[in-house]
C-alpha cells in the first residue's frame, strides 16, 4: 500500500480529471506500463483510514468493517508513474448520465481537493517476482486490435505509449462526448477511431465498428463451446489460457453488457480462437462506481 496525496488537479476534458499523487513511497511503485491496475482504497466515511490493515489478509478484514469505517476499493489504471520525483497520475471518469448511480469513488472525485489523503494497492518495484495486474499481452509482431470505452482510455492511453515502433493495428474508442477525443501515442501503423456517443445509446455504433475491424484480424476459428455469462452475476473478465499463435490480437474493455454483445459475434457467431482475444468488462452499467 501506498500512502499519497493528491498533488495535482487537472480537468482533461468534460469526462476525465486527472489527479496526480506524490508520496515519497512512491519511489518504489514499478513502473510497468500498459494496462497495469491498482486499487484505490477511498476513506471511510466517519473515520477514514483508521480501521483499515496492511498485510495479506487487509482485503478480508476490511470486509469485516462495518459500513461506517469500511473503506471504499474500486480497481483503476495506472496512466503514468515517474517514480524518480515520487509522482503517480491515474485519470479518472467523472461523467455519468445517471445521478442515482453516483457511487463513493466518483463522489470522492468530484469532490477532491488538493493535499487529500488516499491510499493506492500498487506494485512494488522492490519486489523481484511477476506484479500482475497488466492484461494486455500481444505477441511480439502481431496485428493488433483494441477497443474500450471511456472507462478504458486511461488503460488504451497507457498501452499505446508502449507499442512497438513497428506495430501495426487498429484503436476503436468510445467516449460520451467529441470534446473527449484527445490524442494517443500509437506507432505510424496503428489507425485510431473515434466513436463519440454525443447522447446516443452506449454501444449503438461502437460494437459493429469493432466486430467488423475485427473479422480483419488473421485469427484462426477453433469454433470451440461458448458458454453464456450472465453480466449480473458474473464478472466478465475472459483472458487467453495459453500463448497464442495466431497473427492477430484483440483486445477489449469497456462497459460488461458491450463487452458481452462483441464476445457474442466473435466467440460465438465467429468461433474466433479465445487465446487472441482478451475480453473485460470493466463495470456494470447500473452499479454505482
Amino acid at each position: 500500500m501506498f500512502h499519497v496525496r493528491v498533488i495535482g488537479l487537472k480537468r482533461l476534458s468534460p469526462s476525465f480529471l486527472r489527479l496526480t499523487f506524490g508520496g515519497e513511497a512512491l519511489r518504489d511503485f514499478a513502473n510497468n506500463g500498459f494496462d497495469q491496475r491498482i486499487k484505490m482504497i477511498f476513506p471511510a466515511p466517519e473515520s477514514g483510514y483508521k480501521y483499515l490493515e496492511e498485510g495479506e489478509r487487509w482485503y478480508s478484514a476490511l470486509r469485516q468493517l462495518p459500513k461506517e469505517h469500511r473503506p471504499t476499493v474500486r480497481t483503476y489504471t495506472v496512466r503514468e508513474v515517474r517514480p524518480e520525483v515520487a509522482e503517480l497520475d491515474v485519470d479518472m471518469v467523472i461523467h455519468q448520465a445517471d445521478p442515482d448511480h453516483t457511487g463513493p469513488a466518483l463522489e470522492w472525485a468530484l469532490n477532491v481537493q488538493l493535499d487529500d489523503e488516499l491510499v493506492v494497492l500498487g506494485p512494488n518495484a522492490q519486489y523481484a517476482g511477476k506484479h500482475g495486474g497488466i492484461d494486455f499481452q500481444a505477441p511480439l509482431g502481431s496485428e493488433i486490435l483494441i477497443g474500450g470505452d471511456e472507462t478504458a482510455l486511461p488503460a488504451i492511453s497507457a498501452i499505446c505509449d508502449r507499442l512497438p515502433s513497428e506495430t501495426t493495428g487498429r484503436v476503436i474508442v468510445e467516449v460520451p462526448d467529441s470534446l473527449d477525443v484527445c490524442d494517443l501515442n500509437t506507432p505510424a501503423g496503428v489507425e485510431v477511431t473515434w466513436l463519440p456517443r454525443n447522447g446516443h445509446p452506449r454501444g449503438s455504433t461502437f460494437v459493429g465498428s469493432f466486430c467488423s475491424a475485427a473479422d480483419k484480424l488473421n485469427i484462426s476459428s477453433v469454433h470451440d463451446s461458448v458458454d453464456d455469462i450472465d453480466i449480473d452475476r458474473e464478472l466478465l473478465w475472459e483472458l487467453p489460457e495459453s500463448e497464442s499463435t495466431n497473427p492477430g490480437y484483440i483486445w477489449l474493455a469497456a462497459e460488461a453488457g458491450v463487452v458481452k454483445s462483441v464476445r457474442k459475434v466473435l466467440r460465438s457467431e465467429r468461433g474466433l480462437d479465445r487465446n487472441a482475444l482478451a475480453l473485460m468488462g470493466y463495470w456494470k452499467e447500473g452499479r454505482a462506481i
